[in-house]
């Protein structure tokens, strides 16, 4: 009977979620806040429609920027981190040995197999620094181009969300007409979004749902989980079914990998 390989498919684009939602609740905020203000206080749609945009270059620009300069500082903080490791595995490799046991100590791996881990990542310096970035401080290595893809991407999402308030006054007959119909696309958008996040699937809630989320209550989704161990590691002599749920300690019987449901060593 053939076998159907195990594909996992995982949501990877949460920097990219995260930026949009960034980019589109400002920019449906500000906008519509400086179209209400001027609306009292003029007559003249136009006006409104030239302070709107205005307010949306200037604001997608700050956005943008503010976004560049903290992947920039993200990536900084990385790489002064990842040099800190490396110099305390070659300086006090007993410690940096003593923390990768607490580690796995805290997932369930017992004394024995923590111990043939240690050993086999002393012989793997940048897998033991790896281990001890993801495992250790939380961090995972950031993309070379996340810095400009996140500028773009905030900057574009303010100017898509800016203009959607802004939009009434250029096609309504007047200022207090545009104003309604501004307000009530405020109103469309977050009813939008509410119901969403309460009927949509738990997978579209989990994807979509937080972009919605955000346009009515900015915030960033949260990290995803950490990856496997780095490389195969032979199984030590610990109790049966120690560190089971730590998959990546023991090997895996390839009908087992094929199917996603057989027997485990």
């Amino acid at each position: 009977m053939p076998q159907t390989p195990h594909i996992e498919r995982h949501f990877t684009a949460g920097e990219t979620v995260r930026d949009v939602v960034i980019g589109m609740s400002d920019g449906l905020t500000v906008p519509f806040a400086l179209a209400a203000g001027l609306s009292g206080a003029v007559a003249a749609a136009h006006i409104v429609v030239t302070a709107g945009l205005a307010e949306v270059a200037a604001g997608s620009i700050a956005m943008g920027l503010g976004g560049y300069l903290a992947a920039r500082s993200d990536a900084e903080h990385y790489a002064s981190e990842l040099a800190r490791e490396e110099r305390e595995i070659v300086e006090m490799p007993e410690a940096e040995a003593a923390e990768v046991s607490a580690i796995l100590h805290s997932y369930g791996v017992s004394t024995g197999d923590a111990n043939t881990v240690v050993g086999s990542m002393r012989r793997q310096p940048a897998a033991w620094r790896d281990f001890m970035m993801r495992f250790e401080l939380g961090l995972e290595a950031p993309d070379p181009k996340r810095a400009l893809r996140s500028a773009l991407t905030i900057a574009t999402a303010y100017v898509v969300g800016g203009l959607i308030p802004l939009a009434p006054y250029i096609v309504a007959a007047t200022v207090r007409e545009a104003l309604g119909v501004s307000v009530a696309l405020m109103w469309l958008i977050r009813f939008w979004k509410m119901s969403v996040a309460t009927s949509a699937s738990a997978t579209t809630r989990s994807r979509l749902g937080r972009t919605l989320r955000g346009i009515g209550a900015p915030g960033a989704p949260g990290n995803p989980s950490g990856g496997a161990l780095i490389g195969p590691v032979s199984g030590g002599g610990g109790a049966p079914g120690a560190g089971r749920s730590f998959h990546a300690l023991s090997s895996v019987p390839s009908t087992a990998t094929a199917t996603g449901n057989g027997p485990r060593s």
